[in-house]
């Protein structure tokens, strides 16, 4: 009996013969092995380039401790599934729970930063002192935020963030207890956060206090807060939202005019993300799986074509006493070295793609890297590759490895029978199907891309540049103050040639500031959420709308004398807002119409076209603008114009930095940021877009060539395989134009079976993916045909050469070789 140490070496010894035998073989087929080499390397770095980036997203823990246990807590109203936390109702919610270990509340800020060189803008969060713990992470250098921090009075600390540290401070860790401003008042620096660190999203720079005061718990309709919480050990998320249901339903009791219809909802912090994105990132996966499969089915359809013509080589092998065991660990071992080596490639085409996916991942997610191809994705990698050579190359190896019996000595024994060519075209017709499946969703999202692009923004974007120019306080708190400012810069920039129009607004359309939602009072009556009667707020310096071209529909615009002391107050509304509320009015007849918004009488001034302020895959939703002269110092600071747009004839990027010397000299603390086109916005609307329709493209690309590949390589078998058949038809008298359509008939059936299965699993994959298609339909004609169009191109172009070569045999060569 054989001992298990001889065992194993008898074992690699066989191992190291086929390996080295395998690899002599593929030298003398350098065409084959470098045709299947490429094909798999395709498969597998598509589908690790899509599980890398999927893997990021959606798998991966936050980089938090047992970030599983932290949630986020929101508002739930009818015309929304969640919005912001109003003060009142965080601490009514989060006072004395049993569910949440910690709670901790949290808002967006901007400002000027001084101190370390020229002034900047930078982009953070102010946050109270249990956000950190209850994320669980501690600063890199100095301290986190304690109860004290928070208290009113006390002195003002700041958390710089990584980057920031970086290439502001020089990573000095001297910097912990030094004093730095921003808009203008001091804050004490007491800490730094890890490289790793971006909370709330990958963009924060600073970390501020936050301190509530009891005027921030008067009104239950104001909502400004998000909040993250850490749920006790053995709590569950569904626990949690029972609990919190309970408290909601508690405080509508309460409050029943401010909190009726008012609900909690909680989600997961990883959860964090769009529908939209989430989809986007299952479409990838499963066009990456087409991919796989298609260059699988290829790699399947060489190597049983290739397994046949060494039918001759394995049957002498027989003949000599090789068993079917040996042979089918021959032919396993040399799949598997295509599938290694193909494996390896396809790792590098990963490392390639993936930074070409970052587009895919939201940025709003708290990640401080980008998708890499780590051990994670090479490990999925090695897994795929061993299952791909494995499954792929055992088809084969079962069909031919075992059956090479002495006829395959003799001259011209068949090479195939009927069973084998049903398998290859059976290959071939799941390549057909799943390509045809890729094109009509690439072609899906290509019109839903298109149509996005057709939809009209509500303003002309051309020779429009904007940029922020952030106004500190409280030394712009004053209305005297600011309106000093804008007549200025305005009065500099339009002196500049070229420019046409300039003016302030609050927070442009289509950039990082999209909401502004107030409710809307008619006839004295109060309003609350439960309403629905909203309206996005916009404070604005004259000539805003002709900058940038929101068609004025009648009346006029806001003018100089539209200030503190004329009343009613001016109101600029959008047809939109007409629509809503006054829908049986016209744009002439609500002139001199007043209603009550923002804390104060308007009266209807003039009206507008509508403006897709949130996107151009959203609707218009109602607009009213205000003059920037009417409102009281130092109230409504949030919506202080802030964003710049001017008009030029010429090109805007030009004019850069004449604005900015302007705005210099009229204050040298303010520095100037976001600086891009309007045309540039309206674009960055379709970007992530564009991403996916590039991705989704690539790999539909692939499906369509690979898929030719696959048609060419069953013809020319096919071919070589009947070449004695074809030239004794010819020489009984069979016309070229037979053995044409003999050739190509097959071909035809394959294709025909293959459209109708690809086209109704491309309508199944539209209705699935009908969140992304912007109203396209799944069963759009066009792209049905089109993608139906292209696959009998694939077929025809993967049929030329074989049919080519099948019309040209010569019978009297072909009967000799018989």
């Amino acid at each position: 009996m054989m001992r298990v140490p001889d065992l194993a070496l008898v074992q690699w010894d066989m191992l190291r013969q086929d390996v080295r035998y395998g690899l002599r073989v593929l030298r003398r087929a350098p065409g084959f092995a470098m045709t299947s080499i490429l094909i798999v390397a395709l498969g597998i770095g598509a589908t690790t380039a899509a599980f890398s980036v999927t893997d990021f997203v959606l798998i991966r823990p936050l980089p938090f401790p047992e970030s599983h246990r932290l949630v986020k807590l929101w508002e739930r109203v009818p015309q929304y599934a969640r919005v912001e936390l109003s003060a009142a109702n965080f601490r009514d919610w989060t006072t004395d729970n049993t569910v949440f270990e910690r709670v901790g509340a949290y808002h967006a800020m901007t400002g000027n930063l001084a101190g370390a060189g020229d002034p900047i803008r930078v982009f953070g969060s102010a946050v109270s002192a249990d956000v950190l713990p209850t994320l669980g992470v501690r600063p890199l250098i100095g301290r986190w935020f304690v109860a004290d921090d928070d208290r009113e009075g006390a002195a003002a600390t700041l958390l710089l963030g990584y980057d920031l540290w970086q290439t502001q401070f020089g990573g000095d860790p001297g910097v912990v207890g030094r004093d730095i401003l921003i808009d203008a008042a001091k804050y004490t620096v007491i800490g730094v956060m890890p490289r790793e660190f971006r909370f709330p999203t990958s963009g924060t720079q600073i970390w501020t206090t936050m301190r509530f005061g009891e005027q921030d718990y008067v009104d239950r309709n104001n909502n400004w807060l998000e909040a993250v919480g850490r749920l006790r050990t053995g709590v569950s998320i569904e626990h949690a939202r029972a609990a919190m249901d309970v408290r909601a339903a508690q405080s509508a009791q309460q409050y029943p005019k401010e909190n009726v219809n008012v609900g909690a909802r909680v989600i997961r912090l990883s959860d964090e993300l769009s529908d939209q994105s989430r989809l986007m990132l299952v479409v990838l996966c499963a066009a990456s799986a087409c991919v796989l499969l298609i260059a699988c089915a290829n790699l399947a359809n060489l190597l049983l074509a290739r397994a046949l013509g060494r039918r001759r080589e394995l049957a002498v092998r027989t003949a000599i006493g090789a068993g079917r065991e040996r042979m089918i660990r021959q032919l396993l071992t040399e799949s598997l070295l295509l599938a290694a080596v193909g494996g390896a490639l396809g790792i590098l085409v990963a490392r390639v793609a993936v930074p070409l996916l970052n587009r895919l991942v939201p940025p709003t997610l708290p990640l401080a890297s980008t998708p890499s191809v780590d051990v994670r994705a090479l490990l999925f990698a090695t897994a795929l590759t061993g299952f791909t050579g494995v499954l792929f190359g055992l088809a084969p190896v079962l069909r031919v490895g075992g059956e090479a019996d002495l006829g395959g000595l003799r001259d011209g024994a068949p090479a195939a029978g009927g069973q084998r060519e049903r398998f290859r075209s059976a290959l071939v017709l799941a390549e057909i199907v799943a390509s045809v499946m890729l094109l009509a969703s690439a072609g899906l999202l290509m019109r839903a891309l298109w149509t996005i692009q057709s939809r009209d923004p509500g303003f002309r974007s051309e020779g429009v540049l904007t940029m922020g120019t952030s106004l500190p306080l409280p030394a712009y708190g004053t209305v005297a103050t600011r309106e000093a400012f804008y007549r200025r810069v305005t009065a500099g920039v339009r002196a500049l040639p070229g420019v046409t129009h300039a003016a302030f607004i609050s927070y442009l359309p289509m950039g990082k500031m999209r909401g502004g939602i107030w409710p809307v009072a008619f006839d004295g009556t109060p309003v609350f959420r439960a309403a629905n009667q909203n309206a996005f707020l916009r404070y604005v310096t004259p000539d805003y709308f002709a900058t940038v071209g929101i068609p004025l529909r009648s009346g006029r615009d806001i003018e100089e004398g539209d200030t503190i002391d004329r009343k009613p107050h001016a109101a600029v509304i959008s047809e939109s807002f007409i629509a809503r509320y006054w829908p049986n009015e016209t744009p002439t007849s609500v002139i001199g119409r007043t209603f009550n918004f923002v804390l104060a009488d308007r009266v209807v001034v003039g009206v507008v076209g509508d403006v897709r302020l949130r996107g151009l895959e959203r609707d218009a939703e109602p607009q009213v603008y205000l003059s920037s002269k009417q409102v009281p110092d130092n109230s409504i600071v949030g919506y202080i114009p802030r964003g710049f747009v001017v008009r030029t004839s010429i090109d805007p990027v030009t004019l850069t930095g004449s604005i900015r010397a302007i705005v210099r000299r009229v204050d040298p603390t303010l520095p100037i940021s976001d600086v891009a086109t309007l045309t540039d916005l309206v674009d960055g609307e379709t970007s992530s877009r564009s991403a996916q329709l590039r991705v989704i493209g690539a790999f539909a690309l692939i499906a369509f060539l690979l898929a030719g590949v696959g048609i060419h390589g069953l013809l020319s078998c096919a071919v070589s395989q009947r070449t004695q058949e074809i030239g004794v038809r010819i020489a009984l008298g069979a016309r070229r134009g037979d053995i044409l359509a003999m050739v190509l008939g097959r071909i035809v059936a394959l294709v025909a079976a293959g459209v109708v299965p690809g086209v109704a699993l491309a309508y199944a994959a539209g209705r699935w993916m009908e969140a992304l298609l912007a109203g396209v339909k799944p069963a759009d004609a066009a792209t049905m045909a089109s993608a139906v169009a292209l696959s009998v191109a694939t077929a025809i172009a993967g049929s030329i050469l074989p049919a080519i070569r099948a019309v040209r045999v010569d019978p009297l060569s072909a009967i000799r070789a018989e």
